[in-house]
This record gives structure tokens, sequence and C-alpha cells, in this order.
């Protein structure tokens, strides 16, 4: 009987301490809610760097993607926002916030909002970037981002290793980048499809009386890529028109000598009638890819190219252009190509994917489809504002993961306190 008694008042004690401890657990999650509601309002009312008189500085909200509904667009006035300072200016806006999908971030090139706790990135224009002008002392929780569409002969600093790690976000002309804009030269796949130019084999024939088998139409002399010097000693074996100051050899008509016509139809009609069109870039670079090789695709003409060792990598099909490094010597070059002016079966062979319709590469497929801007598209953004998008997603992701983890860290050390 003694013992039974005695079960049972371990077993009361037992069960009052079980209640106590709920109890306790109770009133310490509840005023960890209060205390973490408490928090975010003094975290807003302090940190909140848009108050409504600072809305009064900018014109209306500006979205690239569709607006917000009304109450979506109150809630904007009251959150606070990542700070995304342009800090070599290329967009020349002084404010304007964007909506980036669910994200929204206000972009400035005011430099006064350098060491505002909201600004989380710097974006720098590569053409303007300099070593001697930047945001020191960088914040750890600061990302830096570059957009830099031109070729290292721009700004050769930034493709050394030390200059080019400083960056989080990058889009540049590299497949490598998290935007990449290798095929910014190129507006669709319809583009290289298109017939719209394309001279028939029989017309080219006929020309050939009087133009050159190819046509050199280049201005910017003398870059790092040096190929002037091997169109020259490739004019002592072959025929060429040079239209441009560079080698300059044959006369464009009057209304074509301005820069400006280079995208015109009537220029374009002049470089379709040829077979084969010199394509070399002004660096050789991976991935550095421009006009020079799409402009002959498009226009049906063989582009003889020199630049990007990963050009076959971007081919519409594995015989549609004729590499200067698969050559030992300019002379070799000027024979391979006159074998095939005097072969038309064989010339025909390098434009059948056109004629045809049929483009075999499916990374080149794949990416003018999945690249979220356009070129020359009204429906699409611009490269500028996807790389914007881009990097304010990418902030918030980085605000998300870093309140998820504070949030689980500070509950694991209250809990362990109890």
């Amino acid at each position: 009987m003694k013992r039974i008694k005695k079960k049972r008042f371990w077993a009361s004690c037992f069960c009052f301490m079980a209640f106590f401890f709920l109890l306790i657990t109770f009133q310490v999650v509840v005023e960890l809610g209060r205390s973490e509601q408490l928090t975010s309002k003094n975290s807003v009312s302090q940190n909140n760097a848009f108050r409504e008189d600072e809305f009064q500085k900018y014109p209306p909200l500006f979205f690239k993607r569709p607006k917000l509904d009304h109450s979506a667009g109150k809630k904007l006035h009251r959150g606070t926002y990542p700070i995304l300072l342009w800090w070599s200016p290329l967009t020349g806006e002084s404010g304007r916030q964007a909506q980036c999908g669910e994200d929204v971030c206000f972009f400035t090139i005011n430099r006064t909002y350098q060491h505002n706790p909201m600004t989380k990135a710097f974006l720098f224009y590569g053409t303007d970037f300099s070593i001697h002008s930047l945001p020191l002392p960088r914040a750890g929780y600061h990302d830096w981002a570059l957009f830099h569409e031109e070729s290292p002969k721009n700004n050769y600093k930034l493709f050394q290793p030390p200059a080019i790690t400083l960056f989080n976000h990058t889009a540049t002309f590299s497949r490598h980048s998290h935007l990449p804009l290798t095929t910014q030269y190129l507006e669709s796949i319809e583009a290289l499809y298109t017939l719209r130019y394309t001279v028939s084999l029989q017309k080219k024939n006929s020309l050939r009386k009087r133009l050159a088998p190819l046509v050199y139409v280049q201005s910017d002399c003398d870059p790092p890529s040096d190929r002037d010097s091997y169109i020259k000693e490739l004019m002592a074996h072959i025929e060429i028109d040079s239209y441009g100051a560079c080698l300059h050899n044959r006369d464009l008509p009057d209304h074509l000598r301005n820069p400006s016509s280079m995208d015109s139809d009537s220029f374009y009609k002049i470089l379709a009638r040829y077979k084969f069109i010199l394509a070399f870039e002004n660096s050789v670079c991976g991935d550095y890819i421009t006009e020079k090789l799409w402009r002959p695709l498009k226009l049906g003409v063989v582009p003889v190219y020199y630049g990007a060792p990963t050009i076959q990598d971007w081919l519409p099909s594995n015989k549609s252009a004729i590499l200067v490094t698969d050559f030992p010597h300019p002379k070799d070059l000027a024979q391979y190509i006159k074998g095939l002016d005097a072969d038309d079966r064989e010339y025909v062979a390098y434009l059948e994917w056109k004629l045809k319709g049929d483009i075999s590469n499916r990374q080149l497929l794949a990416v003018i489809k999945e690249r979220t801007w356009g070129v020359q598209d009204i429906m699409k953004d611009n490269y500028i504002d996807a790389f914007e998008c881009m990097v304010c997603t990418r902030v918030w992701e980085n605000i998300k993961r870093q309140a998820k983890v504070s949030i689980n860290t500070s509950l694991h050390w209250d809990l362990l306190s109890l």
C-alpha cells in the first residue's frame, strides 16, 4: 500500500512538472513573437530608405514588367527596398524604382547613397570603370556588379583575374557570366534564316567580273588582334575589295560613307553581292563575337572568320564559316578560297544550312530561346534592364537567405537558454 501511494506521489510530481514546463515554453514563444514584431516595426521605422517625403523627390514609379495592383502599390510605399547604386553611370537616371518579378529595387546614380544602410550593391559600367575611383571601404554586405558588353580592347584591366573576381554579378560577352551577352549582336534566329538579302550564286558569279571574291570593311585600324597585318599579307595572294579606312582600295557610294549607314539596306545589298566577307574581330577572346560574324550569315555570304577561339560553339552549322586558324599561312587560305570560288558545288555547301533553313547548333538555338532580353525587340527588356533585374533578384535572394539564417540562429540560442 505504501509503495502504491509512493508511486502516485511521484506520478503527480511528474505531471505537475510537465505542465509547468509547457506553461513556461508557451509564455516564451508568445514573448518571442511579440519581440519579433516589435523589432520588425522598429527596423522599418529606423531603416526605411524611402519615406513618403523621399518619394516626392522622384518621378512616378517605373515598372519594367506589368504594374502591380492597387493594394500592392500601397505596399511599395510602406516597405523597405534595397538601393542599387550605379557608381559608373550608364542609365543617367537620378532615381528610379523598378519591379523585377516579385522583387523591388531602387536604382540611382546619386553617390550620396554610398553609406546608406539600404545600399546593397554598386553597379559598374565597364567602359568607365576605374580602379582609381571605387566605393571604398567596401562593406561586407556590399555586392559589386559589372556590366561590360565590349571586348578587352575597351578596358583590358577588367579581364585580369584580380579585377574580374571583385564582382559578385557580371554581364559580359563570356558564356560564364551570370548574364551572358555572347549573342548581343544577333537579334533572332529568324534573322539567320531570312533570304531577304541573299543573292543567287548565278548572279554572284556574274558580278565576279567586276568584284573581288572577298570584301573587307573596317575603319578601326591596327587593333589588338592585328587583323590588318594579316589581311595585308592575304592581299598579296588574292584580290580583296576594301571599302573602309583600313587598307582602303575601293569607294562606297557617297550616300553610304557615313558610319551610320553601316546598318542600312543599301549597304547590306552591296555586301550581299560578294561570295566571302572577311570577318575579323578587334580582339581574340573566347565568346567575344560581334556583327562581323552574324552580318555575313544573315546576308547569305560566307564569313572568313578570325576572332573568338570558341567560335565553333556558336556557328549555325559545322560548315557555315571558313576559320582562318585552320590555315598555317595567308597563302594557304587564299588558295582554299580560290578553289571554292571556282567550284559552285563546294561553295554552296557553306550555304546549305541557310538555303534549307536548318540550323543544327542546338546550343545556339537554346541560348536565343532562353535569354531574358531582346535585341531590337520592343516586347522584351533590353540587356541593361535585364542586368539590373538580375542584380536586384540576386540581392533579394541574399537578403532572404540571411534573414532565414538569422531567425534560425536566434531561435536556436533562445531554446538553448531555456
